[in-house]
């Protein structure tokens, strides 16, 4: 039995061992991507205080080790029905632009190889919001991963609300 996902930790200074690594993970029925470098841990779903005046799918903060970090509800960020959270339910907390935000998914998979080779532009049939944050689509073996950009999941101007959130 392999360990938990939602128990990694990884150090900084592994750049160049994390080339062409992705964090796979499932929302809905999709299995999604983002690059391993941009992943400091996973955690599972804890208590999350709400804040007044956010947009839906910004659940509020956690206190992680006594600092104040948002998170996200991926779920409700693409549009999805919102479901509860259970055990399987993850947060994966991310740096976006030098900030700690913590992404809410319904399942963490696995740590996989997509080397370069394998990922293909997304798709130009949509030019809805969704699609701003695809990277590309993995191939793996004969499925197909949905790779984030990580750095383009938020607006500019819901980043610095967010920053301004975790100062407070």
């Amino acid at each position: 039995m392999s360990e938990d996902p939602r128990n990694i930790d990884l150090e900084e200074g592994m750049e160049d061992t994390l080339e062409d690594k992705y964090l796979t993970f499932k929302v809905g029925d999709e299995e999604y991507g983002i690059e391993i470098r941009y992943v400091t841990e996973i955690i599972g779903i804890q208590s999350i205080t709400e804040l007044p005046d956010m947009p839906q799918y910004v659940k509020g903060v956690i206190n992680l080790r006594g600092k104040v970090i948002p998170v996200l509800d991926v779920r409700l960020r693409f549009g999805l029905e919102e479901r509860e959270y259970d055990e399987r339910t993850s947060i994966i907390v991310v740096n976006i632009q030098e900030m700690a935000v913590g992404l809410i998914v319904d399942t963490v998979s696995e740590v996989m190889d997509i080397p370069k080779s394998e990922v293909e532009p997304p798709p130009r049939v949509s030019k809805g919001a969704g699609s701003r944050y695809i990277q590309g689509m993995g191939k793996v073996d004969k499925s197909v991963k949905i790779l984030l950009d990580i750095q383009k999941l938020l607006f500019e101007g819901e980043l610095e609300d967010l920053q301004k959130l975790a100062e407070k």
